[in-house]
């Protein structure tokens, strides 16, 4: 999840009133993209519109707009010889000054982001503020658009798409995981037969399953799910693999051990009926090829890149999917006249 939104309540309660520096659009080579924030009080500043002069430049134009009340104001930057620069792009920053009374309604709202909902944002140069409203889904989108004599108009969806994880296992290698994923945007269901296993405090988007029939979790989780299998037992280990196997719609089904392991574990799952071309899908040992160490935090780093590297194949695969329907909705009405 977006670091400048699980701060910001916090900052608003210790510094008081704040500015939220967002890159409205970003033209050519850019630190960061379109959508990126930051925020900025009087002594403090959290997460990063890239670094470098431009971030300086911001942060110095967001103290000013504290000292003299402004609440909002656009200005673009050309990232050349003049910011001592060398991406070559441009970027317009919005500049929006959040009041310390609103920290409540930014707890709520950095909440529902951590659970899956988007935070949709509306705003033009002849309003004073943004207006802010909370979706169940969206596209993760930002749109900035000028018009001339100075106005311009802002629209941004602000969430992730669904990223949901289940971690069978509260060991040192499952929490090592969702220490690494929770801060990703994911949405993660913890699941152990051991209550005492888990922590005292867990990440927002992180839940705790605490029961005695762990592969119920497997048939309760919803499509798209990837599976993440390492608990303290082999057999219960298999009972999981083959409840996953069941399903035939996950994303991602890893399983902690060996070559060994999994040799031993697919001969068993066709026993039980999985067709040999389905273990294909099985991930066993877990995590990106070329690390070796079995220090958990190292086996969750491995295993985080691994996910990332899935997680952003299917957000190319949605996009092309909807540029194509696009494109095709386009050619329908050139050659017809309308929509059809």
């Amino acid at each position: 999840m977006k670091d400048w939104l699980t701060q910001l309540a916090p900052l608003l309660g210790t510094d008081g009133a704040l500015v939220l520096v967002t890159v409205a659009q970003a033209q050519g080579s850019t630190p960061r993209e379109a959508g990126a924030a930051m925020l900025v009080s009087a002594t403090q500043a959290a997460d990063t519109i890239g670094g470098g002069h431009l971030e300086w430049e911001a942060t110095a134009i967001a103290r000013a707009l504290l000292r003299d009340g402004t609440s909002l104001r656009t200005v673009r930057f050309s990232l050349g010889a003049s910011l001592g620069q060398c991406c070559g792009g441009a970027v317009w920053l919005l500049f929006e000054r959040i009041e310390p009374d609103s920290a409540l309604m930014w707890r709520h709202r950095a909440a529902a982001v951590a659970r899956g909902e988007h935070l949709a944002r509306f705003v033009t140069s002849r309003d004073a503020q943004s207006t802010w409203s909370l979706l169940p889904a969206g596209r993760g989108s930002t749109n900035f658009t000028r018009a001339p004599g100075d106005e311009w108009q802002f629209e941004q969806q602000i969430g992730e798409p669904p990223f949901p994880i289940s971690i069978f296992g509260a060991g040192h290698v499952g929490e090592a995981l969702v220490r690494v994923l929770a801060p990703l945007g994911a949405q993660i269901d913890w699941i152990d037969t051991r209550e005492d296993a888990f922590p005292a405090e867990l990440p927002s988007n992180v839940r705790m399953v605490s029961t005695d029939i762990p592969e119920q979790a497997v048939a309760d989780a919803p499509p798209g799910t990837c599976f993440i299998v390492l608990t303290h037992s082999h057999a219960l280990d298999f009972d999981l693999s083959l409840a996953i196997f069941r399903r035939k719609d996950f994303a991602y089904f890893g399983l902690i051990g060996s070559a060994t392991k999994r040799a031993r574990f697919e001969h068993r799952l066709m026993e039980r009926g999985v067709a040999p071309e389905r273990l294909e899908a099985l991930t066993c040992p877990i995590g990106i090829a070329g690390i070796r160490s079995k220090l958990p935090q190292s086996i969750a780093i491995a295993v985080a890149a691994q996910l990332l590297q899935l997680r952003e194949t299917r957000l190319l695969l949605q996009r092309a999917s909807l540029h194509a329907a696009s494109h095709l909705a386009h050619a329908h009405c050139n050659s017809n006249g309308s929509p059809r």
